[in-house]
């Protein structure tokens, strides 16, 4: 990307810039930003060269179309003081700017600035576009605790997720005080990324867990056609697509008057992991692989007939009387029908982690939902799957988080900047 940089009237502060480069380069290059307006595509595939405005009414990388890999990070922050969390948001947001356009995280990049300090860019990234990069940013529940006097601009809907019934949290894989997510169609770039922002965070928070993904298990754009998950299946025929305006703006952006003023424009973030028994489902007939989701597994058609996209007939009878789609089909019970219409919008990914000490594949789904209030729509309807859903014979939750994800941000007003008004 060529995209010139442009004053937007602030930089890295002092210590974003000692944690990324040292002191020999504070003082120089303060007012570089980028302001100019880059490229969106709405194609299947990314192009290599398109990048996604920083800036913003809401962040992207919520209803921005799906990119194929993903880094996420959660970070608990350190001892330090009101202002300085305020301070480091607003350098994340200078560096988020600069990289979603294909520049470096800092004002010098990885090759230039003074020789005898550590570059202000680690260079992975550089000569490479910017593939479609998204950085989103989000809070967790205990920053609101009383280090930093936010408690009172917590919302109701950031709240404690309740223990579901068969969850196997990890507590190294569960909470947060801040969490970043990043995606691009190029895995180098969202590792960049998070490397950068965690560099720039130094002193200030430190990794708590994070997580490599690939091959979006989701659609966020009718123009993507939709993945398969570690199962084979198809996963996201029916997720909600951003050209569902009426739809999105009901059920994934708080809307003027939820609650917390500053979140308005914002959305609410949850995350699973989501072990998968690889090996168990493997050795499983194809006849019961399909009644567990309750779809087709080569078109991803419904169990009662008709093509993927067909909507489900839950009360179509087969042999004995019983219906063609399971009462404990996975698709049944996701089903808004089932959950009082609530819907959210996924946005998860593929992983594996290698293979654990029996010599199994550490493999599943990193599970990413963004809803107007998980109170109603996730809450619920993870209740419902978690007591009566036939595919967790072969699914364990050992990784959990939830983040209240702020509107976007504008030249001179960073990311979460609501919360020290």
């Amino acid at each position: 990307m060529t995209t010139p940089p442009a004053p937007d009237g602030r930089g890295l502060s002092r210590r974003g810039l000692f944690s990324l480069a040292g002191a020999g380069v504070v003082g120089a290059g303060l007012g570089v930003g980028i302001t100019a307006a880059v490229t969106q595509s709405t194609a299947s595939t990314i192009r290599a060269t398109d990048s996604f405005t920083f800036y913003g009414k809401h962040q992207a990388g919520i209803v921005t179309p799906a990119q194929d890999r993903l880094h996420f990070a959660a970070f608990d922050v350190s001892d330090i003081t009101r202002a300085e969390l305020a301070e480091l948001l607003s350098d994340w947001t200078y560096a988020a700017n600069r990289m979603t356009a294909g520049l470096g995280a800092g004002p010098y990049g990885p090759t230039s600035g003074p020789y005898e300090a550590p570059p202000d860019d680690t260079g992975e990234a550089l000569d490479l576009p910017p593939s479609g990069l998204t950085i989103t940013f989000g809070f967790g529940p205990t920053l609101f605790d009383s280090r930093f006097g936010l408690a009172s601009k917590r919302p109701d809907a950031l709240i404690d997720l309740p223990h579901f019934p068969g969850d196997a949290l990890q507590p190294a894989l569960v909470g947060g005080d801040l969490c970043i997510q990043a995606c691009s169609d190029d895995p180098q770039i969202a590792v960049h990324a998070i490397r950068n922002l965690s560099r720039i965070a130094f002193g200030r928070a430190s990794l708590r867990w994070s997580q490599l993904g690939f091959g979006r298990t989701s659609s966020t754009t009718r123009a993507q056609a939709t993945p398969r998950n570690l199962f084979g299946f198809k996963d996201g025929t029916a997720n909600m697509r951003a050209e569902d305006t009426a739809e999105v703006n009901k059920q994934i952006w708080v809307n003027a008057g939820d609650g917390a003023d500053w979140m308005t424009g914002g959305s609410y973030l949850v995350s699973r992991k989501i072990r998968m028994t690889i090996e168990t489902w493997d050795r499983t007939s194809l006849h019961e692989q399909e009644t567990v989701i309750g779809r087709t597994k080569g078109e991803g058609a419904p169990l009662s007939g008709g093509s993927e996209f067909t909507e489900p007939d839950f009360s179509t009878l087969g042999r004995e009387d019983k219906p063609l789609i399971d009462e404990k089909a996975h698709v049944r019970l996701a089903h808004p029908t089932s959950n009082k219409g609530a819907e959210i919008l996924r946005r998860g990914y593929n992983f594996v982690d290698g293979n654990d000490d029996l010599g199994r594949l550490n493999a599943g789904l990193f599970f990413i939902c963004f809803q107007r209030d998980p109170r109603t729509q996730f809450v619920p309807l993870q209740l419902n799957l978690a007591k009566n859903d036939a595919m967790n014979e072969y699914t364990r939750h050992v990784g959990s988080g939830i983040f209240a994800v702020p509107p976007g941000a504008s030249s001179g007003r960073p990311i979460g900047a609501g919360l020290f008004d």
